[in-house]
């Protein structure tokens, strides 16, 4: 792995998982010390999670997570329903019986992980959730929409939303997947777009209760 990429891969993690939270400070002597690369690959890598919207710069100050608004939050996820649906309505059309099988496999994953409840169930299900969306996206077969798709899936507001579900929200979400497998199954293009797009709106409708 290039030095560049494994500061940029321990950064991003650090945010997904927390322990970079909003308007936190990171320092590149800190990151590279935790990724044992110099700091030139580090200041690169910042510059990378700034364009995808995970990090800013503030003059006299350096690099801070981003802080995400409601009104981001309701951007991310109106981008996502219109970018998502034109992902399912391609992949409708162009995914392989393989890709397809995969995309069951991980949906009927989370089925069972909402219905059984294991400690840990939240953290797996949102691994889950987040390998079938991108797993979807290369179903898609559009390296653009994947670029466009990349930081709207992974930012950290996306990431945590499982953790602010209601059991019913986390089955609704589990059943969508589904439902979305069927239609591509059934090669329906308006079928899966549609269902993708209800998805999204659910779960930001969940975080509004």
């Amino acid at each position: 792995m290039r030095a560049v990429d494994k500061a940029y891969r321990t950064v991003k993690d650090a945010i997904i998982s927390g322990s970079y939270p909003g308007g936190a400070r990171i320092t590149e002597q800190e990151v590279a010390a935790h990724s044992g690369v110099s700091r030139t690959p580090v200041r690169e890598a910042l510059r990378r999670l700034q364009s995808e919207g995970l990090v800013d710069f503030t003059p006299n100050f350096g690099a801070v997570v981003t802080v995400w608004t409601e009104a981001d939050s309701d951007e991310v996820f109106e981008l996502r329903a219109m970018l998502e649906a034109y992902g399912a309505r391609r992949a409708a059309l162009n995914a392989s019986d393989q890709q397809l099988a995969a995309l069951k496999e991980l949906a009927e994953a989370q089925y069972r992980e909402c219905v059984e409840r294991r400690d840990g169930y939240l953290d797996r299900i949102s691994e889950i959730n987040n390998r079938f969306h991108h797993a979807l996206q290369e179903a898609a077969a559009s390296p653009r929409l994947r670029r466009a798709l990349s930081s709207l899936i992974e930012a950290p507001l996306v990431m945590k939303t499982f953790h602010m579900y209601t059991p019913d929200d986390l089955t609704r979400s589990a059943q969508h997947h589904l439902e979305l497998c069927s239609a591509l199954e059934s090669r329906d293009p308006d079928w899966a777009a549609s269902v993708m797009s209800s998805h999204i709106h659910a779960a930001r409708g969940a975080l509004k209760r």
